[in-house]
C-alpha cells in the first residue's frame, strides 16, 4: 500500500419535491460593469474558515458587494431545490459533484461559458456545463501509525471484525456521502449497504474531517476516512514533524481512494456571477486554494502544493463525477444503516 498525500435528511426531502494555459484575462477586467448590478449572493457550502478570506479577496479586487449564506452543501442543495426559481442565490459554490449536480438536474443551474468550462479538464465539469470544479481533493486514510502496523488493502476491508470500533467516519459530511454514492455507483447498492451496516459497528461516528484528524492525532481512535488536504493543513499549523499521524491511500483503484471536486453553478443573470466563477479559476483564485486550503488547482498550468502527489498519478477508480447527482438514494442507504 502506498503512503499518499497525502446530505442530510432535509435533502432526501427536498429531492422529492422536485487542455490550455491559465486564463490571461484577470476577472477585474469584466468587473467594472457589473459592480452596478446587485449584491452577488452565494449559498456556499464550503465552510466559512476555509473561503470567506478568498471572498474578502475578491470583494477587495473587483469592488462587487457579496453577501454569503454558510450552510452543509446539502442543506444548502435542498434549500435550492424548495426555492426553485424564487432563490435569491446566484451562485452555488458546493463542497462536492453531487450537491451541485442534484441542483443541475432539477435544471436550476444556467449554462456556463464555453470559455470557463474550457479552463479545467472536462471530467472535473458538469457534462451539460452546467457547473464547475475549482478544486480538488482525494479521499484518504488517516491513520496513528503506532496503533496500525498493517494497513487495509481496501476500503472495504475496514468492514472486517479486527477493525471494530477503529475507524472514524463522517456519515452525514458531504464527501463521505459523495463517497459512499461513488461506492454505490462502482460496486452496486447491495454491497454498499453492506459496508455500511459494519460500518455501523466499526465506525465511530464524528461530524466532519477535521474532527475525525483530530482524534486519530489524540489517540482516541485509530484511523479514519477523510480528505487529505486536512492532514496538509494541520501539518502547516503544528509541522509536519509534530504530526502523530499519517495518511495513505489503498491499493490498486480503490473506491476508498476517490478524487471529487469542489464546484460552482450559476442560478440567475447576475453579471457579478459570472465574474465570480472567473475568479475562482484566476491564477489568484486557485493559488489561494494551493496555499492556503491545500486542495489541488484544477486550473490548466497551476502547480498544487509541494509534496502532493500529481492528480492524475492518484490510484483513483474510473469514474464520472456527473454519476454523483444520485445522492438521495445514497442517504436512503445511510439512514437504513442506522448511521445517520
Amino acid at each position: 500500500m502506498k503512503k499518499s498525500l497525502g446530505l442530510a435528511a432535509a435533502f432526501l426531502a427536498a429531492i422529492s419535491l422536485a487542455g490550455c494555459a491559465p486564463a490571461e484575462t484577470s476577472p477585474t477586467q469584466t468587473a467594472t460593469e457589473s459592480v452596478a448590478a446587485e449584491p452577488l449572493v452565494v449559498y456556499s457550502g464550503r465552510s466559512e474558515e476555509l473561503v470567506q478570506p478568498l471572498i474578502d479577496q475578491f470583494i477587495a479586487d473587483t469592488g462587487i458587494s457579496v453577501e454569503v449564506r454558510y450552510a452543509g452543501s446539502a442543506e444548502l442543495a435542498a434549500q435550492l431545490l424548495e426555492e426553485g426559481t424564487n432563490t435569491p442565490a446566484d451562485v452555488f459554490f458546493a463542497q462536492d459533484a453531487g450537491a451541485l449536480g442534484a441542483v443541475s438536474k432539477a435544471g436550476l443551474l444556467k449554462p456556463l461559458d464555453q470559455s470557463i468550462l474550457d479552463l479545467v479538464p472536462s471530467e472535473y465539469s458538469a457534462a451539460d456545463g452546467s457547473w464547475v470544479g475549482v478544486s480538488g481533493r482525494v479521499r484518504v486514510l488517516n491513520y496513528n501509525p503506532a496503533k496500525v502496523t498493517e494497513l487495509p488493502k481496501s476500503v472495504f476491508d475496514l468492514a472486517n471484525p479486527e477493525f471494530k470500533g477503529r475507524v472514524g467516519i463522517a456519515p452525514t459530511n458531504a464527501s463521505f456521502q459523495a463517497f459512499v454514492t461513488a461506492m454505490r455507483v462502482i460496486e452496486g447498492d447491495a454491497k454498499a449497504l453492506k459496508w455500511l451496516e459494519a460500518m455501523k459497528t466499526n465506525g465511530v461516528i464524528y461530524e466532519k474531517n477535521s474532527a475525525i484528524l483530530d482524534a486519530v492525532e489524540a489517540g482516541q481512535v485509530d484511523m479514519g476516512l477523510i480528505n487529505h488536504y486536512y492532514w496538509y493543513a494541520k501539518a502547516k499549523e503544528i509541522g509536519a514533524e509534530n504530526m502523530t499521524s499519517k495518511i495513505a491511500q489503498f491499493e490498486g483503484q480503490d473506491v476508498g481512494n476517490l478524487r471529487n471536486a469542489a464546484g460552482v453553478g450559476i442560478l440567475t443573470e447576475n453579471p457579478n456571477a459570472k465574474v465570480f466563477v472567473e475568479y475562482l479559476l484566476s491564477q489568484k483564485g486557485q493559488q489561494y486554494f494551493v496555499d492556503q486550503t491545500f486542495e489541488y488547482p484544477l486550473v490548466f498550468g497551476v502547480e498544487p502544493y509541494v509534496g502532493l502527489t500529481p492528480l492524475t498519478d492518484i490510484p483513483a477508480p474510473k469514474f464520472d463525477l456527473n454519476d454523483l447527482d444520485t445522492l438521495e438514494k445514497t442517504l436512503e442507504l445511510i439512514r437504513q444503516a442506522g448511521l445517520i
